[in-house]
Formats: C-alpha cells, structure tokens, sequence
C-alpha cells in the first residue's frame, strides 16, 4: 500500500499540477482527496477536472459545500466569503454537481483508516484540529486505527500512545504497536505553517511522510489579481500564512 493525500487546493492550478508531478514520480496504488478544491484560487473548475481524474477517493470540504449551496457561506470570514462568491458566479454546473455529491467522510476498503475533511467529532460542524488537546478529544470519536483530516492547512501527525499520551510529529511518524494516529495532510493550495511550498503526504503501511513542493507562485497571484480576488489572499501565499 502506498497512497498519496492531498487536501486544501483551493483552486490552486499551479501549486496542485506541481504536486501532481512529485507524486507520479512515486507511483502510489491510489490518491486520495481530503476536501477543498475550491475556494481561495482562481482556477476552480481546471482543478475539479484534475482532481476527479485523478483521485480515487473524493470527500467535501466546507468551502466545496459552501460553493454548492450545502453549507453557509455567511459564517465564513469575509475573505473566505468573498472568493466563495467568486467560485459561485465561474463554477461550470457540471462541477457545482459534482461538489454536492461529495460526501462528508470515507472509510476505504483498507482497513483501519477514516477519512474526513475537519475532524471526525461533528464533521458537518468544521471544527479544527490544530494542537495536541484537539487531538486527544477527537480520538474519542473515529474507531479505526488512523484518521486522516485536512481543513486546518497545518501539516502533522498526532499519535496516541498506550499510555494516553498525544505525541506529534510534523514531517515522518513510523507507525508504531498498540498506538493510534490522526494525520493532517496539510494543503496543497494555501499552506499556513510559515511554509508556502505545497503540502501532500505519502502513506504507506508503517508510516506517513509529510513531503513538501515549491510551485509557481507568482503565476498564481498574477491570476488571482485578475480575478479581481482579495490582495490579502495573493499575498498570504508568498509568506506561507
């Protein structure tokens, strides 16, 4: 088993054909898409068509529902909002379709792993998994072995311990008896560690890789400017935030 994960593109062509190329080099029997295609980017329906072509398993982010009318948008922040009415007004309706099919969660035939966008308590609700107390609660709400979210744009893996104890990692965690995971795969489209290279991670049977790619950013921004996009989006993917 060797799986790639992708989450958060937000309608990032550059960054997510970028991402796309590392991965082939990798070979993985599958990839897998943790939500959020859109939102953010200027590019929404040219990365819907890549992603349905090339991920095998597809679940929603809250942007994805918000641009398909399944979750409201005027709880988002005003930027997040703003782009989503962009998304609104150039999404194709055969991609629009498509964002209110996607489901909230998956658990794939292989065994011991849930799939979800935010967290596994209250997915419909977009909490956040950012530290290490989120953690330890929502552990409490999956019962397979591994969990694996997006949402938070964060890169990590949190393992708990036989002992109770939530230990983090944020770039390799080896799989280990007796202990359970949740993993973030961080984004593909707008990293906010402080690192604006893309996000992605590898799975493999005893361990998870968070690996990062540079892309063409100025391209994007430049995109996003005549889009007429919020210059507080553009310039938050040069620092990473």
């Amino acid at each position: 088993m060797r799986i790639a994960i992708i989450s958060d593109v937000h309608a990032n062509l550059e960054a997510l054909q970028s991402v796309l190329e590392e991965i082939k080099k990798e070979m993985p029997d599958e990839i897998w898409f943790l939500g959020d295609a859109v939102g953010y980017g200027p590019n929404p329906n040219e990365c819907i068509d890549i992603i349905k072509k090339e991920a095998q398993i597809l679940i929603a982010g809250n942007h994805d529902w918000g641009v398909a009318g399944l979750a409201n948008i005027e709880h988002f922040n005003p930027y997040a909002r703003e782009a989503a009415e962009w998304t609104i007004d150039n999404l194709t309706d055969e991609n629009n379709a498509l964002l209110r099919s996607l489901p909230l969660f998956d658990r794939p035939k292989l065994n011991n792993i849930f799939l979800v966008h935010s967290s596994p308590k209250e997915p419909e609700k977009w909490h956040y998994i950012i530290n290490t107390w989120d953690a330890y609660i929502n552990f409490q709400f999956f019962a397979e072995r591994k969990c694996i979210i997006g949402h938070s744009h964060y890169p990590f893996a949190a393992e708990l311990d036989e002992s109770g104890r939530v230990n983090l990692y944020k770039e390799t965690a080896e799989f280990k008896t007796g202990c359970r995971y949740i993993i973030n795969a961080g984004s593909v489209g707008q990293p906010r560690d402080g690192n604006p290279k893309a996000s992605y991670a590898v799975l493999t049977k005893n361990s998870v890789e968070i690996r990062r790619v540079s892309y063409d950013i100025v391209s994007t921004q430049k995109k996003m400017k005549e889009a007429g996009l919020s210059r507080y989006l553009i310039e938050r993917l040069d620092r990473g935030r």
